[in-house]
């Protein structure tokens, strides 16, 4: 372990461990955590501008719409089937089983390319369903 200058052992961060899927998976997890509850304040601006009348609502839509809006949306998307999915994991944790290091990172790369590939169906199927209502 290093040192710091004064002699104190220094904790380890980031700079010092190996990537590993199981690691990349455990912060992505925090991280979609917090952009959840950031698409979450978009989920109440769309309720509160359908509540308050077809100007704000054009205003919601106008936004939502935009190159940036769907990429953020999208982006929510994949947070959101992220999440879902590692949190599956966590469940199948909890029951004692899938903690060895080839299984685990198994998991983890699934979980990366099924939230991504949920989420495209997900926009797949929005999009065809466009004008079905």
């Amino acid at each position: 372990m290093s040192k710091h200058a004064a002699g104190r052992p220094l904790s380890p961060h980031l700079g010092v461990w190996r990537w590993s899927p199981t690691m990349a998976s455990s912060i992505f997890h925090r991280v979609s955590g917090v952009g959840n509850s950031l698409g979450l304040l978009v989920l109440a601006w769309w309720f509160v501008a359908l509540a308050s009348g077809p100007e704000a609502y054009a205003t919601f839509v106008a936004a939502a719409s935009s190159a940036m809006g769907r990429f953020i949306l999208f982006g929510f998307t994949v947070s959101l089937c992220f999440h879902f999915l590692n949190g599956i994991r966590h469940i199948v944790w909890d029951t004692g089983h899938g903690f060895d290091v080839s299984k685990s990172a198994a998991w983890s790369w699934f979980n990366f390319v099924g939230a991504i590939v949920l989420a495209l169906i997900i926009w797949v199927l929005g999009y065809a369903n466009l004008g079905a209502l």
